[in-house]
């Protein structure tokens, strides 16, 4: 149910495989994935991530995040939690801070997100963190939800917040 619209459930030799890409940073630690967990008790509920949006290919290219460098290509943010932590505003508070990293600690000017249609909870997520509906994009392959923010609608939405 938590990856339903992520990925497939992955064996534990894959996640190992896959471990190498997850813990990557690139552009001076600006992009790569954080663990998101609870202040005081340091209980783990999920994940946030800024990485480069695949466009053609079904999943990230891991090798655009590289030390130092920022990738050239629209940085998506995305969002991952167990269901033990749905429906308690902790992907929204992620979410947000992210944003908020990504527009006084690095260079990107927008930041791009995209959900599967059917999942109101995302879409939810996004708006309340500020992103913008603007249409439809191709990423992962397909015809998506195209939502974004840039630095200057942040900037007036933090001072409207």
């Amino acid at each position: 149910e938590v990856v339903r619209y992520v990925c497939d459930l992955m064996s534990e030799k894959s996640i190992h495989t896959e471990m190498s890409n997850w813990v990557k940073r690139g552009g001076d630690g600006c992009i790569g994935i954080w663990c998101v967990s609870v202040r005081g008790t340091g209980e783990k509920l999920g994940s946030s991530f800024l990485l480069p949006m695949p466009t053609d290919e079904e999943d990230t290219d891991y090798n655009l995040v590289v030390p130092g460098e920022m990738p050239d290509s629209e940085i998506e943010l995305g969002f991952c939690f167990k269901r033990s932590a749905w429906g308690k505003g902790y992907a929204t508070e992620a979410c947000t801070r992210l944003v908020r990293f990504a527009f006084e600690m690095t260079p990107l000017e927008e930041i791009v997100a995209t959900f599967y249609e059917e999942n109101v909870a995302s879409k939810n997520v996004l708006s309340k963190a500020g992103f913008i509906d603007r249409g439809r994009m191709w990423c992962y392959g397909e015809d998506s939800p195209s939502y974004r923010i840039t630095r200057q609608e942040w900037l007036r939405f933090r001072s409207s917040s």
